[in-house]
């Protein structure tokens, strides 16, 4: 119960970190890439995912992106749901290896079409946009778990007169049979402006 409460703590405080860049603020059709058809051809849109690729070509770079639902902050929400895939283009190049496969992004854009493209063997139709402002969030930091063992309530405790197991002192940084979570591994969150190469 204490695990369940430090990590709901962690992530908590990390969402309370993220605010909504002010382009990708205002309203938008709830339109998903998987609900999306030829008569919404023209339409702007806000989605968000995952890189699953990123295809620089000779004027532009193209990202095939899985959807992800958008939390408050307009993140994707980490979670194994989606509303489909699509592929978003940017005008000049993003370098493959900074907007990279598995990470983040919200972005904003217009339909121009619809694309069919194989995964694996099936026929995938993509709704294709002409991306503008686009948003590559930092890493998901990596929550580890300090915990430390209770003398009096841990039955897996050994004391100093009862086995070699024993670390002094009793308090760690936890205390007594607490448990801690602290975050490693951020990055810069990067904002690419509409019309910007």
């Amino acid at each position: 119960m204490k695990l369940r409460a430090v990590l709901a703590l962690a992530t908590a405080t990390l969402a309370a970190c993220s605010t909504v860049p002010e382009a990708l603020q205002g309203a938008y059709p709830a339109l998903t890439p998987e609900s999306t058809s030829a008569r919404d051809i023209g339409r702007n849109v806000r989605w968000g995912g995952v890189i699953l690729e990123a295809r620089p070509e000779a004027e532009r770079t193209c990202f095939e992106v899985l959807s992800r639902n958008l939390d408050r902050s307009m993140r994707p929400r980490a979670e194994d749901l989606t509303q489909g895939r699509f592929i978003a283009c940017r005008d000049g190049f993003l370098d493959p290896e900074i907007f990279a496969k598995g990470r983040e992004v919200t972005l904003t854009g217009r339909v121009e079409r619809l694309d069919e493209h194989k995964v694996g063997a099936f026929d995938y139709t993509y709704p294709v946009l002409a991306a503008g402002f686009l948003t590559m969030w930092p890493k998901r930091p990596d929550v580890i778990i300090d915990s430390y063992p209770d003398p009096f309530y841990d039955p897996w405790y050994w004391g100093p007169y009862w086995g070699p197991y024993y670390r002094y002192p009793y308090y760690g940084r936890g205390g007594y049979g607490r448990t801690t979570a602290r975050s490693v591994g951020h990055d810069q969150r990067i904002d690419v402006p509409a019309g910007q190469d």
